[in-house]
Formats: structure tokens, C-alpha cells, sequence
């Protein structure tokens, strides 16, 4: 029988049975359109995150400390691009085309990580952002590797790679605040404060807030709950945390013995839907930002289609 000939039931059953078999679903293949559309969302929110997070951060560039954090600050920075362009890439094979996401998210109608909303008044956020944020996302991006969706499980696998440098630049800037002077100590524990929430926002509500988990995980487009996610970062940087002398800035945090788990306090959830859907404290600037480079590049990007045109006209 045909692809044609089956029924719709049919090839669910026989797609989910390849999903739980381990094998990769690949652009070719046939797949329900509700996990085109769930993959395209994910997708296009991680590329706008990677494009988005470059600023926070990048502003830092001509005031880092000296030539080698300015070096190292400047190779994140271009990674950061080169894994929104992955995921574009990613999201294009599943039918949405690069300029249409990136139209949505210059007019302010796509979401990307809550994270990159916030302020970096300090040098001591560089270190933190690489050190609190992007372990946070390397324990979600580790497990995305493990995605059902082919292109999108490469990608990140080689994000992972290039992830895992930027915590090392991170902490590295982190531990130099905090074996530094009383100012620069308390500098970097304010970091750590204002970071703390909006990182573990960064992995999505709970499950009973979410309309997307259950399908995503039974289609193994995640293989980790948020939940899950949330509380192998808090095991891991609790304890790193404390070791450089620095304060947890959550009084009930303790680590309970009958779970063998840190325990936490909730994020303020309606702070992260505030802030994803545009009202956080630089949504603005950061879309300003963004949308003024896309008009500077716009005479690379239209030099570069007249040059296609003229070769299509030569050939």
C-alpha cells in the first residue's frame, strides 16, 4: 500500500512507532502537521534566542578587562550568531522560510527566551550570564540533541560543543569577581541575585501551565519535562554557587535528603508571561536594536540578490 493509500490513523501509528524506536524523522519523511507546526515554534524561538542573546552581553564588548576577556567575549558573541543562522536553517526545512521568521521577530510577533529582557549594568552579568544562563540552557540543548527531528538533533549537538565553552568563560569571569576585592565579591553576588529567577524561568512553566509538553514529549520532540530540566540545573549550580562563597538568593533553598534533590521556590510565572509576551524590562531596546542592524545590512542583503540575478541572466 501507498503513502497515498493510507489513512491518516495509519500513518500516525506508523510515525509514532518510529519515534519510539529511536529512529530520526527527517525533512522527506511524513510527519502530523501539528509536529511540523510544534518543531517550526520551538525552532524559530531558539534561533531568535541565539540572535536576541548576542546583545545583553555584546554591548560589554569595548569595556571588557583586558584583551583576553574582550577576545573571548567577542568569539561567544559570533557563536551566538552562528547558531541562530543553524537553527534557521533547521526551521527551513520543515517550510518556513528564514525571512518570514525573521520578519515575526522584527515586528515584535515572536518569542524568544525571556532571559535576554533583562538589564547587564555590570561587568559581573557577563560572567554570570555565561556562567548561570548558558549552563541552563546547555542541560535543556543537551536534552534536545536527543530530539526526534533529525536537523534539528545535529544542530544541537554542535551548539552543545560550542555552549559548553562559553559557561568556562563564564564561570572563569565569575570566580575572578569573586576571589576579587569586597566591591568586586559584591558585584558579582548582585548579579547572581538578579539572574537567578529569570534563569530558572528559562525553562518553561510547569507542565499544568503548558499546552505544548504533553504533545512535545510524546513525540519525543522533548525528552525532559521543564520541571526536569529546571531541577538538574538547580542540583548542579547550587553547589557550585556555594563553593565560591556566594549566596543562593533563595531563603528556603535547601537540599532535602528524602529526594536527594535542592529544593526551590517557584518563579513568579506571570513575570515570565509578562516578559515573553513583550513587556519586560528591555523588550524594546533589545527589538530596537535589532530591527536598526537588520536596515543597516539591508544593502549587503539586496547587492548580494542582484548579484544572484545577474548570474541567473548570464547563465
Amino acid at each position: 500500500m501507498s503513502t497515498q493509500e493510507k489513512s491518516k490513523e495509519q500513518k500516525l501509528a506508523e510515525f509514532e512507532a518510529r519515534i519510539n524506536r529511536g529512529e530520526k524523522v527527517e525533512p522527506g519523511d511524513w510527519m502530523p502537521e501539528e509536529y511540523r507546526k510544534t518543531l517550526i515554534r520551538m525552532i524559530g524561538q531558539h534561533a531568535h534566542s541565539e540572535i536576541v542573546g548576542q546583545l545583553p552581553e555584546g554591548k560589554w564588548i569595548p569595556y571588557a578587562p583586558g584583551f583576553r576577556r574582550k577576545l573571548t567575549l567577542v568569539a561567544k558573541v559570533q557563536d551566538e550568531a552562528g547558531h541562530g543562522q543553524l537553527l534557521y536553517r533547521a526551521a527551513e526545512t520543515l517550510g518556513k522560510p528564514r525571512e518570514e521568521m525573521l520578519e515575526e521577530l522584527l515586528a515584535g510577533k515572536a518569542k524568544y527566551a525571556n532571559v535576554f529582557n533583562y538589564p547587564t549594568p555590570t561587568w559581573a552579568d557577563v560572567g554570570v550570564i555565561g556562567w548561570l544562563v548558558d549552563t541552563a540552557a546547555v542541560i535543556n540543548q543537551t536534552m534536545l540533541a536527543q530530539t526526534s527531528y533529525g536537523p534539528y538533533a545535529r544542530a544541537m549537538k554542535r551548539i552543545c560543543y560550542e555552549e559548553s565553552f562559553h559557561i568556562k568563560q563564564g564561570y572563569d569571569a565569575a570566580v575572578a569577581l569573586a576571589k576579587g576585592t569586597p566591591e568586586q565579591r559584591a558585584m558579582v553576588q548582585d548579579s547572581v541575585n538578579r539572574w537567578w529567577y529569570p534563569t530558572l524561568m528559562m525553562s518553561g512553566p510547569p507542565e499544568s501551565m503548558s499546552v505544548h509538553t504533553s504533545l512535545s514529549m510524546r513525540w519525543k520532540i522533548k525528552t525532559k519535562s521543564n520541571e526536569q530540566v529546571r531541577q538538574e540545573f538547580v542540583d548542579l549550580i547550587v553547589p557550585q554557587i556555594r563553593a565560591l562563597g556566594l549566596d543562593v538568593p533563595d531563603k528556603d533553598c535547601h537540599f532535602d535528603k528524602s529526594t536527594d534533590h535542592w529544593h526551590y521556590t517557584q518563579p513568579d510565572w506571570e513575570e515570565l508571561k509578562r516578559v515573553v509576551n513583550g513587556d519586560g524590562p528591555m523588550n524594546k531596546e533589545r527589538l530596537a536594536v535589532r530591527r536598526k542592524a537588520h536596515e543597516d545590512g539591508r544593502w549587503v542583503r539586496e547587492a548580494l540578490a542582484a548579484k544572484g540575478r545577474a548570474k541567473a541572466v548570464a547563465a
